[in-house]
């Protein structure tokens, strides 16, 4: 990249500061239960974890949520808690980064989407439990979730839809937010998942990362090639406007309405995945908010992407460290 598109990328993120994007998706909460590791139980071949402290972060949607706020975007979101005591968490930490919460549903039929990892301190997962209702939500729920995602993308400059398979994004939830985007002449961008694929035509961008687009496309994709035709037949068979493959360490491929283009990858050192997909679309939300075009969102997400992945866990990257990684010192 040269000089000259780190400075326009640069000029892109101050833009994009204070632009208003509605987040329509799976609220999670990640539990971390971390510990050091001596020995091997005497009961089963498994670890001995001896406890030393827990942490939460904000999962699915929520930190889709939470990198646009860090990244200096204004955030609505709009999806569903249960009513016990982690989705009460779950509202105060994001009301705590001055995101807007009253879009968001109870249901006391649900329990709040948490997903427990025990790790050790060197940062190697032990287990995983997953706390979930991962059924479509009830016909009532829905209608107030329709209804308070299409009010709210009254005040957005981008609206995007975070689906985790989790319950929220039903056909209808995602067709009214297309819709209510398309109504606005606003962009909408997915994060897919491919039971789904059918809920998101007409939506501007769907960003499938490799092991979707591959499902969805019954395609190998290995090289630039199978993603150039990956993409493509994604397109088509999605009928959205454009396709983003996140590719890891490859890197990304864009299709977009102008054109096409390889995105290398950005990070030097890989620790952990996890969340690296919610760093991309929010960074591609900010940049499309703030006037970018297609193209300079997805290289400025691919530079976001390359700081999240360096990190364990689900992490937001902020606008200052993305300043630094274009080699803009301003803060």
């Amino acid at each position: 990249m040269t000089r000259i598109n780190t400075d326009r990328l640069s000029a892109l993120l101050d833009r994009a500061r204070g632009r208003a994007i509605l987040i329509v998706g799976d609220l999670m909460l990640d539990h971390f239960v971390i510990g050091r590791v001596d020995r091997i139980s005497p009961e089963a071949p498994v670890p001995v974890v001896h406890f030393d402290h827990e942490e939460f972060r904000l999962g699915g949607a929520a930190n889709v949520a939470h990198n646009v706020a860090t990244l200096g975007g204004r955030v609505e979101i709009a999806g569903v808690v249960g009513t016990d005591a982690h989705g009460t968490r779950l509202l105060e930490d994001l009301a705590g980064m001055g995101i807007d919460t009253s879009s968001v549903v109870a249901d006391p039929s649900r329990c709040t989407t948490r997903k427990l990892r025990v790790v050790t301190t060197r940062n190697q997962q032990v287990a995983r439990i997953d706390y979930e209702c991962d059924g479509e939500v009830a016909d009532g729920i829905e209608r107030t979730l329709v209804a308070n995602l299409t009010d709210a993308a009254g005040r957005a400059d981008v609206v995007l839809v975070s689906d985790y398979q989790k319950g929220t994004i039903t056909r209808g939830v995602a067709r009214a937010a297309i819709d209510a985007a398309r109504a606005r002449r606003i962009p909408s961008l997915v994060d897919p998942k491919v039971p789904h694929i059918d809920y998101y035509s007409g939506a501007s961008l769907i960003t499938p990362n490799h092991h979707e687009a591959e499902a969805v496309t019954l395609m190998r994709i290995r090289s630039t090639e199978d993603a150039r035709a990956g993409a493509q037949r994604f397109r088509d068979r999605a009928r959205c406007d454009s396709v983003l493959v996140t590719r890891g360490e490859h890197g990304m491929w864009l299709l977009g309405p102008d054109g096409e283009e390889a995105l290398p990858a950005e990070a030097r050192e890989v620790s952990d995945v996890t969340g690296a997909g919610d760093t991309v679309i929010a960074a591609i939300a900010l940049g499309l908010a703030g006037g970018g075009s297609l193209s300079d969102a997805a290289r400025l997400a691919n530079k976001a992407a390359g700081l999240a992945v360096s990190r364990f866990g689900p992490v937001a990257i902020t606008a200052g460290e993305l300043r630094l990684s274009l080699g803009d010192p301003a803060t």
